[in-house]
């Protein structure tokens, strides 16, 4: 059998059901029969209480040891994703953001995470609903110094690594190839290296990037060298649906795996990163999750 990526979860499924330890470790570990996982901020606020805080952290580093399960890294999930975080037009929310990242360091140590990461944040629309073609430079400078920090503050807290998640929308950054190449360039003395997860439904999405953007090939050429990690999720190319697989959709686990091994990307960890409606029942939701991790492992190991 060929080398494949490893497959895990991000526990974006969780949100507002398994959401502690003691309940998604047996779904990860015995209903989907996976041993690595990106855990999501959806389910620990690293805002709350210190004590509080600390006792999750604890709670996370002790079921991943009872389960045998590795957590990668810690992705900063949905919730604080909806705030426009560190390009918000308030350089006092600016501020915040970042402070709310250094305590999420400080959770992912304690928990015996060595990575976090996620989109970094998003400029606001116009009045009229035009969209800029890029940030504006005094924007994008706050943000690299913001980066450089935040290495640093990672550092000290013990992480081994930062990601950058880049995202289909004009409103962030970076949202093209060129611009995400230009940020690891500025960021490339960060005290905690920055490198990018890349999501196979964001830069295939058809009425931002055209038709040539149905392959993420374009990306993996370009940044191999500053990739390291995958999210895949079925999708249509016209939205980022992070649908499962049981969905019908444009993006084919083979395909995905035939580019990154084309790419020398084969030993990248990918991560199924699924989201539900929240009136959905949990039952068909694990259905559905144990289906496509099924079909994933045809061609992930």
């Amino acid at each position: 059998m060929s080398a494949s990526n490893p497959l895990g979860i991000n526990l974006s499924f969780c949100v507002k059901r398994w959401i502690t330890p003691q309940l998604w470790a047996p779904v990860v570990r015995d209903s989907l029969g996976l041993d690595k996982i990106q855990f999501s901020f959806d389910l620990v606020d690293p805002m709350w209480p210190s004590a509080v805080v600390s006792r999750h952290a604890k709670d996370v580093r002790n079921a991943a040891a009872d389960y045998g399960i590795v957590i990668h890294s810690a992705f900063i999930g949905l919730a604080h994703y909806t705030f426009n975080q560190l390009l918000h037009p308030d350089e006092e929310v600016r501020t915040y953001a970042e402070h709310w990242l250094e305590r999420a360091y400080d959770f992912a140590a304690e928990a015996g995470i060595p990575a976090v990461g996620g989109p970094l944040g998003a400029i606001a629309s116009r009045p009229d609903g035009t969209e800029a073609d890029a940030i504006d430079e005094r924007d994008y400078d706050s943000l690299i110094e913001r980066m450089m920090r935040l290495g640093q503050k990672a550092k000290v807290a013990g992480l081994t690594a930062l990601y950058v998640e880049p995202t289909p929308m004009r409103r962030e950054w970076p949202w093209t190839i060129a611009q995400a190449r230009r940020m690891m360039t500025d960021a490339a003395g960060s005290a905690t290296p920055w490198t990018f997860c890349v999501d196979w439904g964001h830069g295939t999405i058809l009425p931002l990037y055209g038709e040539q953007a149905d392959t993420m090939g374009p990306w993996l050429d370009e940044l191999q060298d500053v990739i390291s990690a995958v999210h895949i999720q079925q999708t249509d190319f016209i939205l980022d649906r992070h649908w499962d697989f049981t969905e019908a959709g444009r993006v084919k686990p083979h395909e995905v795996k035939a580019e990154l091994a084309r790419t020398g990307l084969s030993a990248c960890p990918i991560f199924l990163e699924v989201f539900y409606p929240f009136e959905r029942d949990s039952v068909s939701i694990l259905d559905a999750l144990k289906s496509t991790v099924s079909t994933l492992k045809q061609d992930f190991a």
